[in-house]
């Protein structure tokens, strides 16, 4: 028999999706959305997420918002790019950085789509930016 039990990180995670829905209709300042779910952040994950929040700002025109309760930066059409998931959130030893369908990664028949991140060196963050100017064309 399959388990069809979501945990409660699972669970949390779809209230927040909800909940983000809900405050985008309302006209929500998503930026600060994203800012505050940073700031609620501690130790290597906050660090982390601020870093890719700063790189993306600095180096794409993606949006900022929240998508399932943790940073998200989306295209000209709304649609979720690049997304940080904290290692806390589902207690893990790394925290991930990934990407989605919109993003312009392919390459061939067979490419990464989300990276597993414990610190981001100077020579990581020059591959991440790369990565994401890729993604957005």
């Amino acid at each position: 028999m399959v388990n069809t039990t979501f945990s409660k990180e699972e669970k949390a995670a779809m209230r927040a999706a909800a909940a983000e829905a809900k405050a985008a209709k309302a006209g929500a300042d998503m930026e600060a959305t994203c800012l505050a779910a940073i700031a609620d952040m501690t130790g290597t994950d906050h660090e982390l997420a601020q870093t890719l929040h700063s790189l993306v700002q600095e180096n794409t025109s993606l949006g900022a918002k929240t998508w399932y309760g943790m940073p998200a930066y989306t295209n000209a059409d709304g649609k979720v790019v690049v997304f940080f998931q904290a290692a806390a959130k589902f207690k893990v030893r790394y925290a991930t950085i990934g990407f989605q369908p919109d993003a312009q990664l392919d390459d061939g028949n067979f490419w990464p789509n989300a990276y597993a991140v414990t610190k981001l060196t100077a020579a990581d963050q020059k591959k991440l930016v790369a990565l994401l100017k890729k993604a957005v064309g």
